[in-house]
């Protein structure tokens, strides 16, 4: 596994690498990892469990170096200790340290596990699939584990207020009672993996941020893990102005199913568009779920199946140019 950490760009590099580089080699010879500076960036490799430490513990040694202005060696070895006692993201294997009643959550199928891997590797991820294969579910698992390791800071959870094919009309309550309906299944998914009460303080002190995509504009989201879901309900203008939204030290994974499109007549998805646009860009991954990565219900493969089959192909001008 690899990681390219970006540094703050007011983080004193001498502190943070520490006298001939001595707190690099410090987490080298107890985590078993590479770490090489790379200008404004930081390369780490290894076991994806050892570089998830080493990545945590440089963000950690970031933030006592803001706090306090200096990091000696006493200081930087405490934080490598941490590190080592915080619980273990995985053991291994692809399990999660998520359960969902009382079961460790682990990808079902080869295509969830190379989704998992992507969003470990990659700072933006897009996943696209038809309903039950995972997409959302497993993004917010792993950004729930990330919060827990204090990997990240924050997760957003996010949503395009895009009515599937209804008219709802005037919804009564405040603005928080309107767009509760569209963010219903992010909290669904979030109420499978925390206690109740947890996710309340989460929310309470904004750890965790559920909101409509409208919300985003002009925020810049550093330190957090940042889901958008139903992404195929998004203009290219939408898409854009989420994406700008990344900041250090984030990730954001973009999911969402292209077949179910509930945009006006016309309009272009954001999703689809971003495809097209940035499939070539390094850095970026692109992770396509299909049906044989249905979990959810047995029934549910054969209902995509035959929706499939009665649903005419996209000609060559509805396709993306190579």
């Amino acid at each position: 596994m690899i990681i390219n950490l970006s540094l703050d760009e007011d983080t004193d590099r001498l502190l943070l690498f520490g006298m001939a580089d001595r707190n690099l080699k410090l987490l080298r010879e107890t985590l078993q990892v590479y770490v090489a500076a790379r200008g404004d960036m930081l390369k780490i490799s290894g076991e994806p469990d050892a570089v998830d430490r080493a990545a945590h513990a440089l963000r950690d040694m970031q933030r006592h170096i803001k706090q306090h202005s200096n990091l000696d060696r006493e200081q930087a070895a405490e934080i490598v200790r941490r590190t080592l006692a915080a619980p273990a993201a995985a053991d291994g294997s692809d399990i999660l340290d998520v359960a969902v009643h009382g079961h460790p959550l682990k990808p079902k199928t080869v295509g969830q596990a190379r989704y998992i891997q992507a969003i470990r590797e990659n700072d933006l991820v897009f996943c696209t699939g038809p309903a039950g294969t995972g997409k959302t579910y497993l993004a917010v698992a792993l950004a729930v584990s990330m919060l827990r390791r204090n990997a990240m800071r924050r997760l957003v959870l996010v949503r395009p207020a895009v009515e599937a094919g209804e008219k709802l009309g005037f919804l009564p309550g405040d603005m928080q009672a309107k767009v509760n309906p569209y963010l219903r299944p992010l909290l669904d998914a979030l109420n499978d993996m925390m206690p109740f009460e947890q996710i309340r303080r989460f929310m309470a002190h904004d750890i965790i941020e559920v909101a409509p995509l409208a919300y985003m504009r002009g925020r810049t989201l550093n330190e957090s893990v940042v889901i958008l879901d139903e992404a195929q309900n998004t203009t290219p203008s939408q898409m854009l102005m989420f994406l700008t939204r990344l900041g250090e030290g984030s990730k954001m994974i973009v999911t969402g199913d292209p077949s179910q499109v509930d945009l006006e007549p016309g309009q272009t998805s954001g999703l689809v568009d971003a495809h097209r646009t940035l499939r070539r860009v390094k850095g970026i991954a692109f992770v396509e779920l299909d049906k044989s990565d249905i979990v959810r219900h047995k029934l549910l493969q054969k209902i995509v199946q035959a929706y499939a089959r009665d649903t005419p192909r996209p000609g060559p001008a509805d396709e993306p140019p190579d």
